[in-house]
């Protein structure tokens, strides 16, 4: 007769403990011990082990690769993020915030991927059948391949797998289904963990891809054990700005492809729209003459350029402590740039404050973005203005040098087609200026002198 017993679990990370403790000793968070139960079987150890998968190993030069394992999903920014399409047997997991458009891309995918002749089992634990049916026709859903099942047990799930043996498997969400296996309550660290296993045996055993939806914490965070990122073979953040329309898919993991590639929609009544050229997107609202303090950048998602808009204003304070605020670009990134123009430009901004911001809301990571940074701030502080037609790229050093970065040729090509006709770039880059007949190419080494070649430019 099994034992009911109880332990006490870490709702961040999966610690287990005997006896509750107010901060988790694994990651140091407070208050997120919570007590589960769970059956003791002594007479499982004992049991014969069973061996699951009895195959002999084999020379690497000997395996061989069916490229039929991996399919289209039937939208062209899904693939890049997933590498060129899902693969047969793998488990992608997708995460962001509520509303952003999960489902909604979801049931488009199973659409487009159902008109190839394959079966899909969409598995809603959240919402009933009629709900998903009302925004299937908002999306215009139809397919008589796309099977839509409301139920939250995970035996129950396994019963339809089996009986309608489809192809792709889609979970909304992990956190609301459950098993009999584990008494603890829906979303619990042991439940996810217990039927993240199920789907784990199911995709691999079955050749079935599973697409497993996630909830995110307060702070942009999986919610669960982190366990669940390691077991998963994709792990995609659905972003996204809620007072704009536009939406990123960004890859944090992939077994089978590169990371960090970004896949760009727009959110419309009738469901998510692929953008093929982001960079118009992103510039579409910029007026013709800029103002000071606004330059456009070129920064890098994934393997794929982009153009944006950066601004910054500048202005006196009447405070003793100027403010520094930073939107899209790291603030500590941002003071250090302000460090670099006092100490090397002798730009004095101490009793200034200063604002810097990403239009569209974008974050920017990669430190090609400071020299747009820099002479969005000294531009503003000095009140001239950068060329509208002019894009700025390089990553500053503490001495005021202007740093090589990664893929440059990509990044004057995207300005070149969209029509700009000067671009400055770090001088230590190797550039072919003549595979480049359109735009006009500026080397800087020095902050000092792609301030100078901007204003030059402007009063010539």
């Amino acid at each position: 007769m099994p034992k009911i017993k109880s332990k006490w679990v870490c709702q961040n990370c999966g610690y287990e403990t005997v006896k509750y403790i107010g901060k988790c000793p694994d990651c140091g968070q407070w208050g997120t011990l919570v007590e589960e139960s769970f059956e003791q079987d002594n007479s499982s150890k004992n049991a014969a082990k069973v061996v699951l998968n009895d195959i002999a190993p084999c020379l690497i030069n000997e395996i061989e690769i069916d490229n039929s394992i991996r399919f289209s999903t039937g939208i062209e920014e899904f693939d890049r993020v997933l590498g060129g399409g899902l693969v047969q047997g793998s488990i992608v997991l997708i995460a962001g915030d509520p509303g952003i458009g999960k489902s909604t891309i979801l049931l488009q995918t199973g659409k487009a991927i159902c008109k190839g002749g394959r079966k899909a089992l969409y598995v809603s634990a959240e919402e009933s059948a009629s709900q998903v049916k009302l925004r299937a026709q908002r999306l215009g859903v139809k397919s008589d391949s796309l099977y839509i099942y409301s139920q939250t047990n995970f035996e129950a799930i396994k019963r339809q797998i089996d009986e309608i043996k489809p192809e792709i498997l889609i979970i909304d969400s992990i956190q609301a289904v459950y098993s009999d296996g584990v008494t603890s309550s829906p979303g619990s660290v042991s439940q996810i963990r217990e039927c993240t296993n199920i789907l784990l045996d199911i995709a691999k055993n079955k050749n079935i891809t599973v697409v497993v939806v996630g909830h995110v914490t307060k702070e942009g965070n999986i919610a669960g054990p982190k366990v669940l990122e390691h077991m998963v073979d994709t792990v995609i953040y659905f972003e996204g700005d809620r007072y704009k329309s536009y939406r990123l898919l960004r890859c944090m993991k992939n077994r089978f492809g590169t990371t960090n590639e970004v896949g760009v929609f727009n959110m419309c009544d009738d469901g998510l729209h692929e953008i093929s050229n982001p960079s118009e997107m992103f510039l579409n609202e910029r007026t013709k003459n800029n103002t000071p303090g606004s330059v456009i950048i070129a920064t890098n998602e994934g393997t794929r350029p982009l153009l944006i808009e950066l601004q910054a204003l500048v202005g006196t304070t009447p405070y003793p402590s100027p403010r520094r605020v930073s939107n899209g670009i790291d603030y500590n990134r941002l003071l250090q740039i302000l460090a670099v123009l006092e100490k090397r430009i002798g730009l004095n901004l101490s009793k200034q404050d200063v604002y810097v911001n990403v239009i569209g809301g974008l974050e920017i990571d990669e430190p090609a973005a400071d020299l747009g940074v820099a002479l969005a701030v000294a531009t503003c502080a000095r009140d001239v203005v950068v060329s509208a037609d002019t894009v700025i790229v390089g990553e500053i050093g503490l001495s005021g040098e202007i740093r090589a970065v990664n893929n440059i040729d990509k990044r004057i090509k995207e300005a070149e087609k969209l029509g700009f006709k000067k671009i400055i770039v770090p001088a230590s880059d190797k550039i072919d200026k003549k595979t480049f007949k359109d735009i006009e190419i500026i080397q800087v080494s020095r902050l000092l002198d792609a301030i100078t070649a901007c204003v030059n430019k402007i009063e010539a």
